[in-house]
């Protein structure tokens, strides 16, 4: 039984190379799920964060580094203020919650911040879907029983997580410099924000199929499968990738368009994806 559903949580998304998950989170109690970290390595975070380690703190470990159990079992370090449970990888969506849900009963709701790590390693063990089902049914179960609920996403992993679960969060952060460029160029030339809006994800591909350095857009777009642009609509898209510092031109030429792709930037391309999926979620 998962208690009473009378809390507010505030839920805050974090994405980017390494997602400042834990800003923000000041409870005295918290309880933890790592897909991505170990306990030793998440534990020692918390030096580094402005309010430091909380008092207790709960650990579901279902990390790849961590040993699968037949059946999960708690431990409690009562001097360190520490109860850990660890699943392993091979834990499906329910169990964790399970665990999550274990660590709750008794506790005033309100009172405790709940964090995820990482949900990138769930994307990627078992598809996108897996971690948006499995980010729907932790707001469904813990959102009226958490202080805050803290998700950290890192760079590299499928966008479409981001505007799939946009709706479901009060804020995202971690791509500040990004958003404030799209939104710029959504501003000054809502044409080209067009292009990108629709094409990113495409143009992202593209450029990382192609094998030239200095390529016209109609070869970036003969390096992609069954493309849904055309070489025009694709050079339209990479020109406002270049605006937003994910790859430059090649300037030595006097004919249609170089692309510059040795100096590609694929994390600038990953936040500005994040970015303009966030903006989309909000319409």
């Amino acid at each position: 039984m998962d208690g009473p559903n009378d809390a507010d949580a505030t839920v805050r998304l974090a994405c980017g190379d390494r997602p400042s998950v834990r800003d923000e989170i000041a409870a005295e109690r918290v309880v933890s799920v790592l897909f991505g970290t170990d306990v030793e390595t998440w534990r020692s975070g918390w030096w580094r964060t402005a309010a430091g380690p909380p008092s207790r703190e709960a650990v579901v470990d279902a990390s790849d580094v961590a040993r699968s159990g037949a059946a999960s079992s708690t431990q409690v370090m009562a001097n360190e203020g520490l109860a850990y449970t660890v699943l392993g990888r091979g834990a499906v969506n329910e169990r964790v919650l399970d665990a999550v849900a274990s660590h709750f009963d008794g506790v005033p709701s309100g009172t405790v911040d709940l964090v995820i790590d990482d949900l990138a390693p769930v994307a990627a063990r078992n598809g996108s879907d897996s971690a948006v089902a499995f980010t729907d049914r932790l707001l469904k179960r813990f959102e009226g029983r958490a202080n805050r609920i803290a998700l950290g996403y890192s760079s590299g992993s499928p966008v479409e997580l981001v505007s799939r679960v946009g709706d479901s969060v009060d804020s995202l952060v971690g791509t500040d410099p990004e958003a404030d460029a799209v939104e710029r160029l959504a501003r000054e030339d809502p044409t080209t924000f067009g292009y990108v809006r629709r094409h990113w994800a495409e143009a992202k591909r593209g450029v990382e199929a192609c094998d030239r350095n200095y390529p016209q857009s109609k070869q970036v777009h003969a390096a992609l499968a069954d493309p849904e642009t055309t070489p025009r609509t694709l050079g339209a898209t990479l020109s406002g990738l270049v605006t937003l510092g994910a790859l430059d031109t090649w300037s030595e030429t006097v004919g249609p368009t170089r692309y510059d792709l040795t100096a590609y930037r694929p994390d600038r391309a990953w936040a500005i994806g994040v970015a303009v999926e966030a903006s989309g979620s909000d319409d």
